[in-house]
């Protein structure tokens, strides 16, 4: 039996329910606020991963799904998608176009340890606002992640707030911080020794114990801001606080990725255990210029759909779309009729499903009952011949005989009764 690659996972339609639900709050969440959606390729060229994120991170130094295609090309699964969009605002020039709020969502890729709320392949909901260097819209940004979240009812969460400044910031941080961490190198753990003069600020991330007690007295970040970093890291609090938005200041937090400066943030859940994280993001002003555009302010959030269908799973199972009409028919005459009468009832708008089987009455009406359908319509021989059906309400038991013609004819009074009857239903329940 083949099976699916160790990493990657089938949503399978008892699911489906959740990923419709965050992905319908993404949309309407979104769109309320003017954001376009964008959809980039899956796969591009390796180099533009290697030069937005950086060679010295685990992203690109250990977890990129890359490969030679028939051309000698170097091609890399996209481990994360802030790249491919401003690879996309570059190349077709939106820039031109004035400031742009985009948002996506798909696919990416990972060679990570499998585990819960982490796969190989994962999915990611998130938003790039590309031209405006104002705090207001790192405000933004946050408060539409905090609203995204909220759409979907999920407590337990807490945004991590962080300055890590500009270029010249963490330029003078990473020295001092290299200075104090060099006495204890043979302390570290060896990821945070290799990193040491890789990418220092990595290190912060560290959850090693030894590591974490030495980094308790290291120099910190925000005593190496300029006036003018701290200043906006202060101005952007006070926005968060203007909009009833509660945050928690965390001076280690520097995120994975060499393209963020400025702001960063995450928003943790503590119902995840060692996956917290299910929003983050920051500020990442450079990267547009890095990568061959103008110089182009730009801040932005993913958040992992996993790991929010994870916290929605903890609240219960979800209802499934409801069903307006079970059809059930046996004989040659009454199944044509019924895919008929389906047929045309869902180009009417209403939900129906209609059994196939050719099963004997009994079984048909018993799936019917199980459906969770409102009404329940039977096309037998005699209904055929006199093109009628016979239409019963579930949840009463009510049933009448109706002409097919009445059925398709009057469709308001078709869908207030199906109201009443689910109105009724609910009642009862």
């Amino acid at each position: 039996m083949v099976k699916a690659v160790r990493g990657t996972k089938d949503i399978l339609p008892g699911d489906i329910a959740y990923w419709h639900r965050v992905e319908a709050a993404a949309r309407d969440v979104l769109t309320r606020a003017a954001y376009r959606e964008i959809r980039t390729p899956i796969f591009e060229q390796t180099d533009l991963f290697e030069r937005s994120i950086g060679e010295a991170t685990d992203v690109v130094g250990k977890e990129m799904y890359t490969f030679s295609d028939r051309g000698d090309r170097s091609l890399t699964l996209r481990p994360e998608n802030t790249a491919s969009v401003v690879r996309a605002f570059v190349e077709h020039s939106l820039y031109a176009q004035g400031l742009q709020r985009l948002w996506y969502l798909g696919p990416m890729f990972r060679y990570e340890r499998p585990q819960a709320g982490r796969q190989r392949q994962f999915h990611q909901v998130g938003v790039e606002v590309l031209g405006s260097d104002s705090p207001r819209v790192d405000a933004e940004v946050i408060a539409l992640a905090h609203q995204f979240l909220q759409a979907l009812e999920l407590d337990g969460l807490t945004l991590v707030f962080n300055s890590i400044g500009d270029l010249s910031d963490r330029q003078r941080y990473r020295e001092a911080l290299v200075s104090y961490l060099t006495p204890y190198k043979a302390d570290l753990d060896a990821d945070s020794q290799d990193r040491l003069n890789r990418n220092p600020l990595r290190i912060l991330d560290s959850k090693h114990g030894r590591t974490r007690e030495i980094l308790q007295a290291a120099p910190s970040l925000h005593e190496h801001l300029s006036d003018d970093s701290r200043q906006r890291f202060e101005q952007i609090q006070q926005l968060l606080q203007d909009l009833g938005i509660a945050y928690r200041l965390d001076p280690q937090l520097v995120r994975g990725l060499d393209y963020y400066t400025h702001t960063v943030f995450e928003i943790q859940s503590d119902a995840l255990g060692a996956q917290a994280t299910v929003c983050a993001g920051g500020r990442y002003d450079g990267l547009v210029a890095q990568l061959g555009g103008p110089d182009t302010a730009a801040v932005g959030w993913a958040s992992g759909m996993e790991r929010l269908i994870l916290l929605l799973q903890q609240h219960g199972a979800m209802a499934m779309p409801s069903l307006d009409f079970y059809v059930v028919s046996r004989g040659d005459r009454a199944e044509a009729q019924a895919l008929a009468l389906a047929h045309r009832l869902r180009q009417l708008e209403f939900a129906v499903e209609l059994d196939v089987t050719g099963s004997a009455f009994g079984k048909q009406l018993k799936r019917a009952d199980r459906s969770g359908a409102t009404a329940c319509i039977t096309i037998g021989d005699t209904e055929a011949e006199s093109g009628s059906a016979q239409l019963k309400w579930l949840a009463s038991g009510k049933q009448e005989e109706v002409a097919q013609s009445d059925l398709l004819a009057s469709v308001d009074q078709l869908r207030n009764q199906l109201s009443a009857a689910s109105n009724s239903a609910a009642t009862a329940h």
